[in-house]
């Protein structure tokens, strides 16, 4: 079964960077697309990032381009999102997911059938 653990979030300043880790086991086939998705309190979750492990294809919102970078070290498999100049609004629990799909735009819940616990980051301001 697919396992996936997040890790890395905190209480940060505003300005100031995280890396967070999704570590995945478990999975069936060799290549796959890991995402971010984040949920500020009293909103809905909705996808941030995504990486396919195929050919490394990348997407971003709008709003963290320039600012977050998702990249995936097969060998351990593992994703990272790293997170810079960070901002209050930024502030969420954010989770990874998997799906057997390719990352070819915005992640949508209802494509991803495995998740992570989530991981909180709070920036203050």
């Amino acid at each position: 079964e697919v396992q996936l653990v997040e890790s890395g979030g905190g209480l940060v300043q505003a300005g100031g960077s995280l890396r967070l880790p999704c570590a995945a086991s478990g999975f069936v086939f060799d290549t796959y697309t890991i995402a971010w998705f984040l949920q500020a309190p009293k909103k809905e979750r909705e996808g941030v990032s995504c990486v396919s492990t195929s050919d490394g294809n990348t997407y971003y919102a709008d709003y963290v381009k320039g600012r977050f970078t998702i990249s995936s070290d097969n060998a351990k498999n593992t994703v990272y999102l790293q997170m810079s100049a960070l901002k209050p609004d930024d502030t969420a629990v954010y989770y990874c997911a998997l799906y057997y799909g390719y990352c070819g735009g915005k992640p949508l819940i209802v494509e991803y059938d495995y998740w992570g616990q989530g991981t909180q980051v709070t920036v203050s301001s």
